[in-house]
């Protein structure tokens, strides 16, 4: 089978399936050549109880330093969360040569190459998708998911081969999946939910402590 046909692919660091993704990734490498401009990987050990899924890379946050919310504002309130709950070695991300290392728990996006405006379009989701299956395919440690904004939410059903139907996004709605896995969902640790409170950072820290305890930790 082709790549371009595999539906279930383990993540692809050099990956070009999206070609607008890949020339914006193109174009923004000119302009910054110290940044990462590629697809960037999940990050955690190899066997998490807790799987978090974001977006996708921030122009300036993981598209620069090439780790998951490392560099940029959302990454401030999950870092220090995680780092609260036991669950990250440091509560600050700077780059991926920092040391910070999490425990127990795993970072990745749904989208991994950086979209123009933070809106990648929903064939470039669906395209992705195939890496987020392979990876919850493979995670079998993984006992909860915690679904950072509606995105998130519906490429974690899509990637267990469940309909949108299954099961509606809402900040803290939980969502038991077939295979016995907990589906937590929260709104995105953005600078643009925090500003405008629509997620404060007890509501955010509530949520992120409810999916560790699902998840056994």
């Amino acid at each position: 089978m082709s790549r371009s046909a595999d539906k279930r692919e383990t993540f692809c660091p050099d990956c070009t399936l999206c070609p607008r993704l890949a020339s914006f990734l193109t174009a923004t490498a000119r302009a910054h050549p110290d940044y990462h401009c590629k697809p960037v990987g999940p990050f955690g050990p190899a066997q998490p109880a807790l799987l978090i899924v974001g977006l996708a890379p921030g122009m300036h946050g993981a598209n620069r330093t090439g780790r998951p919310f490392t560099g940029d504002y959302a990454g401030i309130l999950l870092y220090q969360s995680l780092h609260e709950l036991g669950l990250a070695s440091a509560p600050t991300s700077v780059d991926r040569f920092d040391g910070l290392q999490l425990i127990n728990a795993r970072i990745t996006n749904a989208v991994k190459c950086l979209p123009p405006d933070n809106k990648p379009l929903p064939q470039e989701i669906e395209t992705c998708n195939r890496y987020l299956a392979a990876e919850l395919a493979e995670l079998r440690s993984v006992r909860a998911i915690l679904a950072l904004g509606v995105v998130a939410h519906d490429a974690v059903l899509k990637a267990v081969g469940l309909k949108r139907s299954f099961g509606k996004f809402g900040h803290a709605s939980e969502h038991l999946l077939p295979d016995g896995r907990h589906l937590v969902d929260s709104y995105h640790c953005s600078r643009y939910n925090t500003n405008t409170r629509r997620l404060t950072t007890e509501m955010f820290r509530k949520v992120l402590r409810r999916a560790a305890t699902l998840a056994g930790l």
